[in-house]
């Protein structure tokens, strides 16, 4: 495991799961401190070693599978010199913080024989899973529009989000899950993208934007919007407030409160729907390996996604609509 910055936590509450062995952890970044993911890792995997630098640990340990959480603004280098070891990779998102080193992980990835996810673990979560499972069964018809918010916390955050060269933007960091979102409900693909963020009113973050919204044009003439914001109160009762709303043909689902209500000629939006099974990113990447299953997340979608994101960050910063080729 590289890194402690991002989403160790899904591979943490999977690895018990998945019989794998942690064999190595070393920051990916400057001053990143590892001493609480050692802690939690030596529960399971108690031979784990401590490494200073990654490079000697990917070189000595020879890994199967190496985790990428490390600082936004390294993630593509450290990805690549995993990529180039012909190492599965599970990263944080985005991969890259720019359109090019986007293209140079993608790169890595064509001449590796390996795997690779991003970890869009909210594509697991019951309610957004569930959700999909309804879409997938044409429980609302053919999808029309689509609307979607993130909404966060801000607290006090490191000092890397503070630069847009280190954290690389609210867009491609919070944005990239309903970007995700948008793209894995349809089955569309990205046509144009017109965005705005705003830094004002951020306590003191520097380059962090507080508040954005993105509206996607996709094929199909299928619409999305998307709002992003950092003003959640510190009295909520949780952190985040994940919100979808997929609206097709012959029906409506939603996604609040951590509960997906329907809106269909058999059902009243009124009651939660029950949960699927609940399933592990972290787990079913794998069994992927493994060739033991398929993990929702694939690739190509953390190629995808993380392209659209930086293009809508691109769309905002010079106030423009863009096209995708």
């Amino acid at each position: 495991m590289i890194g402690s910055t991002g989403h160790v936590g899904y591979v943490l509450q999977d690895v018990p799961y998945s019989n794998v062995d942690i064999v190595g952890v070393s920051p990916g970044s400057d001053g990143e401190g590892i001493d609480g993911l050692y802690s939690k890792v030596k529960e399971f995997s108690p031979r784990c070693q401590v490494f200073t630098d990654y490079h000697s640990m990917l070189d000595e340990l020879r890994p199967d599978l190496v985790v990428v959480a490390c600082q936004f603004g390294d993630l593509a280098q450290v990805i690549i010199e995993a990529l180039s070891r012909n190492i599965h990779v599970f990263a944080e998102k985005p991969m890259a913080l720019t359109l090019e080193e986007l293209i140079g992980v993608r790169q890595a990835y064509s001449e590796a024989k390996v795997h690779l996810a991003a970890m869009f673990g909210i594509r697991y979560h019951p309610s957004f899973l569930t959700a999909w499972e309804q879409v997938r069964n044409g429980k609302i018809g053919y999808v029309r529009l689509i609307s979607a918010q993130k909404s966060y916390k801000l607290g006090d955050r490191p000092a890397f989000f503070r630069k847009r060269e280190t954290c690389g933007g609210t867009i491609p960091w919070v944005g990239i899950h309903a970007v995700d979102w948008v793209h894995w409900f349809s089955g569309e693909r990205f046509v144009s993208v017109f965005a705005s963020h705003s830094r004002l009113c951020n306590q003191g973050h520097g380059d962090l934007e507080v508040a954005a919204s993105c509206h996607f044009t996709l094929t199909n003439e299928v619409a999305a919007s998307i709002t992003i914001d950092y003003f959640r109160p510190e009295s909520a009762l949780s952190h985040d407030d994940d919100r979808l709303r997929v609206v097709g043909t012959d029906g409506i689902i939603e996604v609040k409160d951590g509960h997906v209500y329907l809106l269909n000629a058999d059902n009243d939006g009124q009651e939660s729907l029950p949960f699927v099974a609940e399933r592990g990113i972290f787990a079913d990447f794998v069994a992927q390996i493994r060739g033991l299953g398929q993990c929702l997340v694939s690739a190509e979608d953390s190629f995808y996604a993380a392209r659209a994101a930086l293009l809508a960050r691109q769309s905002a910063d010079e106030n423009r609509l863009l096209y995708f080729d």
